[in-house]
C-alpha cells in the first residue's frame, strides 16, 4: 500500500529520493544493489518470468502455483521501470533486460535461440496492441527493445564488465529443469534437496502458470484478454510460426551468433 501511494510522487525525481522517507517505507531507491545481488536477465521473451518462478522457490521457498503475480513482482522486481524496491535478502534477485551494465556483478544469463524468441516477441507486442509484423521487427528492428537479439546475446557473452556469471540454455532448462535449478543453487550459494527441486520445477510448469495467469488476470490494461502472456514455451516452436523468407532474413542477420551459441 505505501508503494502504491508514493510511487506517483517517486516517478519523476526517484534519483532525488528523501533518505529517510525510504526509511520509514521500508523501501531502497533502485539502483541501490549490492555486490551480492543477483541479476535474472535476458532477451525478451526468453524465459524470464518462467526462470524468476523457479528462482523464488529456491531462494524463498514460494509456491508459485498459488502465488500472486504481484508477490513475484515484489521479490523479483524489474530494474527498468520501479523506482523503488524492498530488500527480502541479503542477496536479493531482480530482472532485467538490460545490456551489461557494471553495478551488475552477479548475472544469471537466460540464453534462448533467437528465432524462437522473436516469434514469441512479435505475439507479445502484438497484445498489447501493437501493429508491426514479424519482418518488420527482423529486418529492421522496430518496436523491438532494447536492441536486436544478436546484439544482445553478443553483448552478455562477452561479458565486458567482468561479472560473475551463470549461463543457463532455456532449451537445456525444458530437457532437465532440475539439472538446471541445481546449477542455480550452487551460484546463488544455498542447498536445497533433490524432492524440492523437483516441486520447485512442477509447480512453474507452463501448464501451472497458465492457470495462475487465468486466476489472475491480463497482465496489463492494454493486453489482449484474448491471448496468453505464458504462451506456448516450446523449443523450435519457430519453425512453424516464422515464415521461410523471414527465417531467410533473420539467418542473414543473426545467423553467426545462432552457429557461435550452438542453434543450427
Amino acid at each position: 500500500m505505501i508503494r502504491r501511494l508514493l510511487q506517483p510522487l517517486l516517478r519523476p525525481c526517484h534519483r532525488f529520493l528523501d533518505n529517510r522517507l525510504l526509511k520509514i517505507s521500508g523501501l531502497t531507491a533502485m539502483g541501490q544493489f549490492t555486490d551480492q545481488d543477483v541479476f535474472i536477465t535476458s532477451y525478451p521473451r526468453s524465459g524470464n518470468t518462467w526462470f524468476r518462478s523457479l528462482a523464488v522457490g529456491v531462494v524463498y521457498g514460494i509456491d508459485t502455483k498459488v502465488a500472486p503475480r504481484i508477490l513475484l513482482q515484489d521479490l523479483v522486481p524489474g530494474t527498468d521501470f520501479r523506482p523503488v524496491y524492498r530488500r527480502y535478502a541479503k542477496a536479493c534477485l531482480f530482472k532485467t533486460h538490460d545490456l551489461p551494465k557494471p553495478e551488475y556483478r552477479r548475472v544469471v544469463y537466460l540464453l534462448r535461440d533467437g528465432r524462437d524468441a522473436m516469434v514469441s516477441y512479435h505475439q507479445y507486442f502484438n497484445a498489447l496492441n501493437g501493429k508491426t509484423t514479424l519482418r518488420e521487427m527482423i529486418e529492421t528492428g522496430k518496436d523491438v527493445y532494447p536492441c536486436e537479439w544478436k546484439d544482445h546475446v553478443e553483448a552478455w557473452m562477452s561479458n565486458p564488465h567482468k561479472a560473475e556469471m551463470l549461463v543457463i540454455r532455456y532449451e537445456d532448462l525444458k530437457n532437465d529443469g532440475v539439472r538446471e535449478v541445481k546449477r542455480f543453487c550452487e551460484f546463488y550459494g544455498v542447498e536445497r534437496e533433490e524432492r524440492i527441486l523437483q516441486d520447485i520445477v512442477a509447480n512453474a510448469a507452463f501448464e501451472r502458470m497458465k492457470e495462475a495467469e487465468v486466476r489472475d488476470g491480463p497482465v496489463g490494461e492494454n493486453w489482449d484478454k484474448s491471448k496468453f502472456f505464458v504462451r506456448r514455451g516450446q523449443v523450435g516452436s519457430y519453425k512453424d510460426e516464422m515464415p521461410p523468407e523471414v527465417l531467410e532474413i533473420f539467418a542473414q542477420r543473426a545467423g553467426a551468433t545462432l552457429r557461435k551459441y550452438g542453434y543450427p
